[in-house]
């Protein structure tokens, strides 16, 4: 008896097969080569005596827990009335990589999404447990409409997306609703395409309902140091980059800002530790968004804080502040006004007036984001090799 399996090579696929009688295999091994989608056979003889009855199926052992459906089999002797036995044992197991047929289990035999992106939305307040929507975006899809099919990583279940015609250069669908909470143990959420190349989407990480088992998991790598400076510098800024890019998407937010003070240490060169990541973001805070005028802006950013820290910009705004007050300030290069409306990202305890800041003036305008650590993961994973930003985004004359 034999079932098929496809995979994303290259892998390492771990399996065993078990049957009705309370027999098992042992586990094999067997590596799969080459790079995409594959195919590989799993195969097992059994040796029958006498009239033998039964079922048996599939478990994979690694590199994900997957059980296939029971194969049935029966044997009758010529002759002989079927008298209930079940004696047999499996003798052997084989493994063999095979074509891939074109469109096997409804998948594409072609690759139609050039570039798949998700988004996170949170939907309720609580930190944990919660409920979010996972936001996907498929670029570089050949005119006309058409079909895709997704699924989370780790999931077995293929979804299906309707694109129409009129899908323009970027779709964008809701994908998922979740919920995560403590008992769940997920830390992170990524979409594969089923096509023949077996694209995956960008990986998004949330640490507030579960954090790694092993602290050293590491979250992309810093091309170079990233100084933490007495005012906020470079390592401030990436993780202002880190929530614009996090919240953006959801809720048009066009700059993010974040106040120096929870920060202890630079970010060393090489791979990001969960512990890096960690004591870079040390509370654990929601990134939320703001609308506030120009006016409203340029006085917060005036404000002195007793610290000598500033309001730590990302790259779409830059300010000087001259005689303690805002002399100069631009939003992707042009001047903000004193009545021009921005959305702007920040961790909801600096807007409330802490970290060494007054209350901020504006509206709400989003409770969507993920956690401080979740964003900054995301934004480090999704842009490795990361380099440190300039530092220079504010001057104080």
């Amino acid at each position: 008896m034999s079932t098929t399996v496809q995979v994303q090579a290259p892998v390492v696929l771990k399996h065993l097969w078990f049957f009705s009688d309370g027999d098992t295999t042992r586990v094999k091994t067997y590596r799969v080569g080459g790079k995409g989608l594959k195919t590989v056979r799993l195969s097992a003889s059994v040796k029958v005596t006498g009239d033998a009855r039964g079922w048996g199926a599939v478990r994979l052992v690694g590199p994900v827990g997957k059980i296939s459906k029971r194969a049935s089999f029966a044997v009758d002797c010529a002759g002989r009335r079927w008298g209930g036995r079940d004696v047999w044992n499996a003798v052997s197991t084989s493994a063999t990589q095979v074509a891939t047929p074109p469109g096997q289990g409804g998948g594409s035999t072609q690759n139609l999404v050039g570039k798949a992106t998700i988004v996170f939305e949170r939907t309720t307040a609580m930190k944990c447990p919660l409920t979010f929507k996972i936001h996907g975006s498929f670029e570089g899809l050949p005119a006309g409409a058409q079909v895709v099919q997704y699924r989370l990583v780790g999931t077995e279940e293929w979804k299906t997306v309707n694109v129409p015609a009129d899908h323009g250069a970027v779709f964008t669908a809701v994908l998922e609703t979740l919920n995560w909470d403590s008992e769940t143990g997920k830390t992170s959420m990524q979409v594969e395409i089923r096509q023949p190349n077996g694209l995956r989407s960008n990986a998004l990480y949330y640490f507030e309902c579960s954090s790694p088992s092993d602290k050293k998991e590491t979250f992309g790598v810093a091309a170079e140091k990233i100084k933490l400076t007495a005012a906020g510098g470079p390592l401030v800024e990436l993780v202002a980059d880190a929530y614009l890019d996090a919240v953006k998407a959801v809720s048009g937010a066009e700059a993010a800002l974040v106040s120096r003070q929870p920060f202890r240490t630079d970010l060393n060169a090489g791979p990001v530790t969960y512990e890096e990541v960690a004591g870079t973001q040390p509370d654990g805070l929601h990134v939320d968004v703001e609308a506030m005028t120009g006016a409203q802006l340029k006085k917060l950013l005036a404000y002195k804080n007793p610290s000598g820290w500033v309001l730590t910009p990302s790259a779409s705004l830059r300010y000087t502040v001259e005689g303690g007050a805002v002399t100069e300030i631009t939003l992707n290069g042009a001047p903000v006004t004193d009545t021009q409306v921005i959305k702007i990202a920040a961790n909801y305890i600096l807007m409330g007036g802490w970290q060494g800041f007054p209350q901020w003036e504006g509206n709400s305008v989003s409770h969507s984001g993920p956690d401080d650590r979740g964003a900054l993961a995301s934004y480090l994973v999704k842009n490795s090799p990361v380099k440190a930003p300039k530092g220079d985004r504010v001057t104080i004359r």
